[in-house]
């Protein structure tokens, strides 16, 4: 087993691979600006479509400097929450049996109120 180890390596902590011979594309740097006051930049090659949103570290959609607002700019849907979805499944009146049944179940193993 002793044959099979490698000695004098960092396993996980070093690379063998140079950067020898390696050449980056042309780069470019945009600057995006975010409606609650944030800037960052983001490094596109030169020949990628840059989009004009991008999304902010706060959530919000940040706007590429010098750029429009793009009109198929999609509208965001508000953020469904398990009421929503529990709507969705149940109308009120079968939540209010269900809470009914349940409520009858714990105060015949005397759970309730205790």
């Amino acid at each position: 087993m002793a044959e099979r180890s490698l000695r004098g390596m960092k396993i996980g902590a070093s690379s063998l691979e140079t950067d020898e011979g390696v050449r980056f594309v042309p780069r470019q740097d945009h600057e995006y600006t975010c409606p609650n006051g944030h800037v960052f930049h983001k490094t596109f090659a030169e020949e990628a479509d840059v989009p004009a949103l991008w999304e902010c570290h706060c959530g919000a959609n940040a706007l590429l400097k010098d750029a429009s607002e793009p009109e198929d700019a999609k509208k965001a849907k508000p953020q469904r929450t398990h009421w929503d979805m529990l709507l969705e499944r149940r109308t009120l009146d079968e939540l209010d049996d269900l809470l009914k049944e349940r409520m009858a179940l714990l105060e015949k193993r005397g759970l309730r109120n205790r």
